[in-house]
């Protein structure tokens, strides 16, 4: 029965991957910006920021993509505030990308030797201008490449939006399989997609983190 499978599924899942781009797109933006407060948040000498950002990241950190999608899709709906599927899976993943991306970049931010603060303090610098025109140009350098591989987690974790009834990759892939039930060949095909996104990013960041000799820092 394998000449069920026509030209037009496949057609449908290739157009489906521009979804999972914008998805992914979406969460990844979005969350970078929440992630950069966050990430400010947690260096901040401020108690008041430094305690509730750690307590958002943990928090966030603590519980599944999955849960936090029910809770945006279908939660929100019991008060009346119902979402379309696009919007409530963007602002699940943001949320839950805003935690790691924070978390990550402070890592890095971190990471700087001390007397970089310190050279910095000597020229009367502000803080922010530390931040900005010293700690934060080298740290990017140092985060690019978990950044990289955290985005490549991001596309793979869109394949969550289909619970929530959003069209994406793997959404299209059951609805095929629901049509004409060939499982091994759709959602083989739907895991050649998948790899296809996300394998020149995954080798750019082991490029990227040999060229920066990230791991010898």
């Amino acid at each position: 029965m394998m000449g069920l499978f026509s030209w037009t599924h496949l057609l449908y899942l290739v157009q489906s991957i521009w979804w999972t781009v914008v998805l992914s797109m979406l969460a990844f933006v979005l969350g970078g910006i929440g992630g950069f407060g966050i990430m400010l948040a947690r260096i901040s000498p401020r108690a008041w920021l430094r305690v509730p950002a750690l307590l958002y990241v943990e928090s966030i950190q603590g519980i599944p993509l999955l849960i936090l999608l029910f809770i945006v899709y279908f939660g929100l709906s019991v008060y009346g505030l119902a979402l379309p599927s696009l919007v409530a899976a963007g602002i699940a993943m943001m949320v839950y990308t805003s935690a790691y991306l924070g978390d990550i970049w402070r890592g890095c931010v971190e990471a700087m030797p001390r007397p970089q603060w310190e050279a910095a303090e000597c020229l009367s610098l502000t803080r922010w201008q530390t931040l900005r025109l010293v700690i934060i140009p080298q740290a990017v350098r140092l985060s690019l490449p978990p950044t990289i591989g955290f985005l490549v987690q991001v596309i793979k974790m869109t394949s969550l939006a289909s619970v929530i009834g959003f069209i994406e990759l793997t959404r299209a892939g059951q609805i095929i399989n629901n049509s004409i039930f060939q499982p091994f060949l759709v959602f083989t095909l739907v895991g050649i997609f998948y790899f296809l996104l996300c394998y020149p990013l995954s080798r750019w960041s082991a490029s990227m983190e040999s060229k920066l000799n990230v791991s010898n820092r």
